[in-house]
This record gives structure tokens, C-alpha cells and sequence, in this order.
């Protein structure tokens, strides 16, 4: 005799792919925000079961092997602290999250590519300090040429982010796909009741 569960799972085998868990680090905050700490159900099962980490909160789904049953944890605990980088690796992702996927030039959000400020042709480094997101207009337009020559200026002066930093701008961009079990233990830009 088949379960609803088996019968679900033959019909729609993706259905459960599409249960994340948010995982947190063993001080109850993700282990990233952006992209936010998630693992695929089976990960989570298995370290559950391998007592590795606590479930918080859990799916209304079960999975089952021939002697145990168990819900798909939604959120789970690490039992061991892991301990955050403290520095942060100079990559095109970092670098746009740090400039808030916007154009250090005009402001504009969208498709980003990024520019050395000091040109490479002029002995500019590829470094957090000379290098910033920019649109493809305002890339185009600057072109190997120095800001004052063709009167353009940035937004803010590009730095190298502390790993916080970078924490603390991902914060600004929720993915779409939050299950409101992750509500309590995520902090976008939540105001605290008096």
C-alpha cells in the first residue's frame, strides 16, 4: 500500500526540492544573508539525523526511510560554531554587493559590469580601491579616461569592506523565497516594538 506521501513524491519529484532550510550558525544568526545560508532538505535531514545540528522549525512534510519518520526541518541550528571569515575575497560579486548592485557613476540599478577608476592603461591595480560597479553606459563613457576628464564623479569612494560590512549589505537584499518560519531568526530592516 503506497502513502500520500509516496504517491505525492511519484507524481511531483520536485515538490520536495523546493524545501529549503535556513540554516543558522550556533549563535542563532545565518550563516550569510546574501546569498542566505540554505540546504537542501536531504542535507538538512542528514545532519539532523547525523546530530549535528537542532531543527528550530519544521515543514508540514515528512519523509520517511523503513523505520523512521521525520518532518522536513525549515530551520535548523549548528551544534558547532563556525567561526566567520575576516576578510573578504576581492570577487565581482563582493565587489557589486558592496557597491549595492548600483552604479557608482549615475545610480542606476540593473545589468552591472564593473571599472577600474584609474584606468589599467594609466597603471591602475585591480584592487578594492580602484575598481567599482558601473553600468554599461557610464563604462562606455569613461572609457580609459580619467573622471575629470570626462567630468564624472563617484558616489562614494571605493574601500576594501570588512566581512560585517559585506554581512550588513546583504541584509538589504531579501531573496524572494522566505518561508515565514525564517521570519524570526532573519532581520531585514525589522523595527523592534517598544
Amino acid at each position: 500500500m503506497t502513502s500520500e506521501f509516496t504517491q505525492d513524491f511519484i507524481r511531483n519529484p520536485a515538490a520536495l526540492k523546493n524545501n529549503p532550510a535556513l540554516v543558522l550558525n550556533a549563535d542563532f544568526r545565518p550563516l550569510s544573508y546574501f546569498p542566505l545560508s540554505v540546504w537542501k532538505w536531504q542535507d538538512a535531514v542528514k545532519a539532523a539525523y547525523l546530530d549535528r545540528v537542532t531543527i528550530l522549525a519544521e515543514y508540514d512534510k515528512v519523509v520517511h526511510s523503513p523505520s523512521v519518520e521525520i518532518r522536513i526541518p525549515s530551520v535548523i541550528v549548528l551544534k558547532d560554531y563556525v567561526k566567520p571569515a575576516r576578510t573578504t575575497a576581492f570577487t565581482r560579486f563582493n565587489l557589486f554587493l558592496r557597491d549595492e548592485f548600483m552604479c557608482q557613476y549615475c545610480g542606476s540599478r540593473g545589468d552591472m559590469t564593473f571599472d577600474h577608476v584609474v584606468p589599467r592603461s594609466r597603471g591602475g591595480k585591480t584592487t578594492w580601491q580602484n575598481v567599482v560597479a558601473s553600468c554599461g553606459p557610464c563604462n562606455l563613457r569613461k572609457g580609459a579616461r580619467s573622471l575629470k576628464q570626462v567630468g564624472m564623479s563617484l558616489r562614494k569612494t571605493p574601500a576594501q569592506p570588512s566581512a560585517n560590512q559585506l554581512l550588513n549589505a546583504g541584509r538589504k537584499f531579501p531573496p524572494n523565497h522566505l518561508h515565514e518560519s525564517w521570519m524570526d531568526f532573519l532581520y531585514w530592516d525589522a523595527e523592534l516594538e517598544a
